[in-house]
């Protein structure tokens, strides 16, 4: 069987077909090459160009905390609105404007707080374990326990109504499907906009207890809304996507490794230690653009200003020079410095969320559901192959 069943996939991101969590063999191949070479990248919303491709672990890690490499995808006023040209989407900002808003929002994801969320979020895991229970003993692993779970975090967290949940569910798994037309994608935006605009109003008015309403208390008078509406889409989709992705990926993983499953599912220890193992093998967020503001070197390789990089955060993560001669799954692995967060100022500003969620929901699963296992052979499983977030379409489980 050829590694690449689908090999029109952006290399950066392309997966094993004999283990869709490992790098395809071309990945690997690219990694070990001395020069960066120069691959083909089509956006869904600026078209196509070229790119660099950036595999080795020491060189993307260098490149996130690069000065002059940077998302440099900033607002322009005189383009279409969507989310990579949208005031307020952090990802699009460098230097001192991504400092300014980052800044606003740094005080919601503080480790205190977030922990002062923990029994919520506890709480939150143990009702849909009930409901899992109560409806089974079969159950969509996604659409019962992955999804809702992060998805009602953030909406509290954000104070976005939870009954909204499926419509912004879907508009986010358009925006991050790279087969959708240019079209397709200026239609989604403008409605996820539309959306976060009128909850933004509504917030103006009677900002409440929620993230967005707390920037809006504090700093109401320095933020526009339409740099409210770019933190509101940003964290609506950042903060369920990547985590339900890891909760039903990570199910997935553990399931396969019924050694390690039980690992995880015994050992408190290695039921906490296995989350940055977890994050690292997997590799949710794939790869990632970059471009270079200024000709700049970076560990001996020449970029010129505007040349596009294509980052591979799954090739990094499993490069030997991070991980030894074994890149696969280890729960027992001390944690390595992974990537699976980004590194440098565009590092995951959510990322002790996720670690919460995520100890809060995996090792639960295992210990409710101790006889889990797959309700459907492994091959019939789909996973979103073109898309920058892995992950499976739905993961029929049973008990």
């Amino acid at each position: 069987m050829p590694d690449s069943p689908h090999p029109t996939a952006l290399i950066t991101g392309r997966r094993a077909a004999r283990c869709p969590f490992e790098p395809a063999a071309e990945l690997t191949a690219l990694r070990e090459q001395p020069e960066w070479p120069v691959i083909p990248r089509h956006h869904p919303f600026f078209g196509q160009f070229d790119a660099r491709a950036v595999a080795r672990y020491d060189d993307v890690r260098a490149v996130f905390a690069h000065e002059h490499i940077g998302a440099d995808m900033n607002a322009d006023a005189d383009a279409p609105r969507t989310l990579f040209n949208q005031p307020g989407f952090l990802l699009g900002y460098d230097g001192p404007g991504h400092l300014r808003l980052r800044r606003m929002l740094a005080g919601a994801f503080t480790v205190r707080r977030l922990q002062e969320m923990r029994p919520r979020i506890e709480k939150i895991v143990a009702e849909h374990l009930d409901a899992m229970q109560e409806s089974g003993p079969v159950a969509d692993l996604v659409q019962a326990y992955a999804l809702p779970i992060p998805s009602l975090v953030i909406c509290e967290l954000l104070g976005v109504p939870y009954a909204d949940r499926a419509d912004f569910q879907h508009r986010s798994a358009v925006l991050l499907d790279a087969t959708r037309t240019q079209q397709e994608q200026f239609a989604n935006y403008a409605a996820m906009h539309a959306y976060m605009a009128e909850l933004v109003a509504r917030l103006r008015a009677e900002p409440g207890t929620g993230v967005l309403g707390e920037v809006i208390g504090k700093h109401g008078d320095e933020i526009t809304d339409e740099e409210l509406v770019g933190f509101g889409n940003l964290l609506l989709i950042a903060g369920h996507e990547t985590t339900s992705t890891m909760i039903a990926l990570g199910a997935l993983a553990l399931l396969q490794n019924p050694g390690q499953l039980a690992a995880v599912r015994d050992d408190e220890d290695v039921a906490t230690s296995s989350i940055e193992e977890l994050l690292r093998h997997l590799s949710p967020v794939t790869y990632l653009d970059r471009r270079a503001t200024a000709d700049v070197d970076v560990n001996g390789h020449r970029i010129a200003t505007g040349e596009w990089l294509s980052l591979s955060v799954l090739a990094a993560n499993h490069d030997p020079a991070l991980v030894g001669g074994n890149a696969g799954l280890d729960v027992h692995r001390k944690p390595v410095p992974h990537l699976a967060f980004g590194f440098g100022a565009h590092q995951c500003l959510g990322q002790q969320l996720a670690r919460i969620e995520l100890k809060a929901a995996l090792p639960a699963l295992l210990r409710r559901f101790p006889e889990l296992r797959l309700a459907v052979p492994s091959e019939r499983i789909e996973f979103r192959t073109f898309s920058p977030i892995h992950g499976v379409t739905s993961l029929p489980v049973t008990w």
